[in-house]
């Protein structure tokens, strides 16, 4: 695998190194050994799929809280999603910072989202999968959500959202109010 970490201090993208021959290609997508040499959670207790109808869904952004902090490794299975984190760790230098990786099934690129980071994604094509390797199960309670419009993070969506949940849309402002 080959690992490339972000601007967003312990956040990874990981690309297959893929050995290719006349039949395709062979590559790993996880290694607890190759995770570990590089500081990572290598502690995997949920496997989670969600499909997407329509280019234009947008689902995040979300997170869980402490004492039941998640870290994903989030890939596109099928279709293209524009994967956006945001550093939520207020002792970061990077906090509130956010970044944008374009995860396509055919790519087979992924994200490493550790703890502390917000996380959501828009889907760019119609029949997306995306496949979720979580730390931690849900916890009801736990959860929390930041607006994917919200001013204090100025993020740039590659395409304007069609659909977005009405629990998302709900999700507070970090500053509590939009400019006037």
């Amino acid at each position: 695998m080959i690992f490339s970490e972000t601007k967003l201090k312990g956040a990874f993208i990981i690309d297959v190194k893929r050995l290719e021959d006349e039949r395709g290609f062979f590559g790993r997508s996880y290694c607890k050994e190759e995770f570990k040499s590089y500081g990572l959670n290598t502690s995997i207790e949920q496997s989670n799929v969600s499909y997407n109808k329509t280019k234009g869904t947008l689902r995040g952004m979300h997170m869980q809280v402490a004492p039941y902090e998640e870290t994903k490794l989030v890939r596109c299975t099928r279709g293209a999603i524009c994967d956006v984190i945001i550093d939520m760790r207020e002792n970061s230098a990077t906090y509130k910072e956010w970044i944008g990786v374009e995860l396509t099934a055919d790519s087979y690129r992924m994200l490493y989202v550790p703890e502390g980071f917000a996380h959501g994604f828009i889907t760019l094509l119609d029949h997306t999968d995306v496949t979720y390797q979580v730390t931690q199960g849900y916890i009801p309670g736990a959860e929390r959500g930041y607006r994917y419009d919200d001013p204090a993070f100025q993020i740039i969506w590659p395409i304007q959202p069609v659909i977005v949940s009405e629990k998302d849309l709900a999700h507070p402002l970090l500053e509590g109010v939009y400019p006037s």
